[in-house]
């Protein structure tokens, strides 16, 4: 694939693997940071995409990889600094709730199994419809619903 090809691939695809990137770490500075990478190692890595899956489900893939390495990195410097306390991040997104509740959801989402986390949060905070969740776990929109349904579920039982 050439460059001008990529470069469109790069124009059609930033912002969608932007989002989808920005829910899974809720940072817009780590998320543009990890986006330019996924992009990066994209083009690097354009020979090795065989079409068995979608681009935009491929570049996530490689996002959320890019991510994943990301925040373990962080969180090894983290903790050489003993610094890191996990409690402090609230989301903005829960920040007309009461404190205490908002500070219960975070970690009753944080405590989630996958895929329920991941599927609540992209839904959610992602606000990216079912078709696209399913897509990125490459299962059905069905699939991605109940899944969503039963993270919800989950939520708002242990929320009782």
């Amino acid at each position: 694939m050439s460059v001008p090809d990529f470069e469109n691939i790069y124009k059609e695809y930033f912002s969608d693997v932007y989002k989808y990137v920005l829910c899974l770490c809720r940072n817009e500075t780590t998320a543009e940071e990890v986006t330019q990478e996924t992009f990066f190692k994209a083009m690097i890595h354009i020979d090795k995409f065989n079409g068995n899956c979608k681009l935009y489900v491929w570049l996530c893939q490689i996002a959320k990889n890019t991510y994943f390495k990301f925040a373990a990195k962080q969180k090894r410097i983290a903790q050489e600094d003993d610094t890191y306390d996990t409690n402090l991040t609230l989301d903005v997104e829960t920040d007309y709730l009461d404190k205490e509740e908002a500070r219960k959801l975070h970690i009753l989402l944080h405590n989630l199994n996958e895929p329920y986390k991941e599927v609540f949060t992209l839904r959610v905070f992602g606000e990216l419809p079912f078709l696209q969740i399913g897509e990125l776990f490459e299962k059905t929109d069905s699939w991605a619903r109940l899944i969503f349904y039963r993270a919800k579920k989950q939520l708002q039982e242990a929320m009782k």
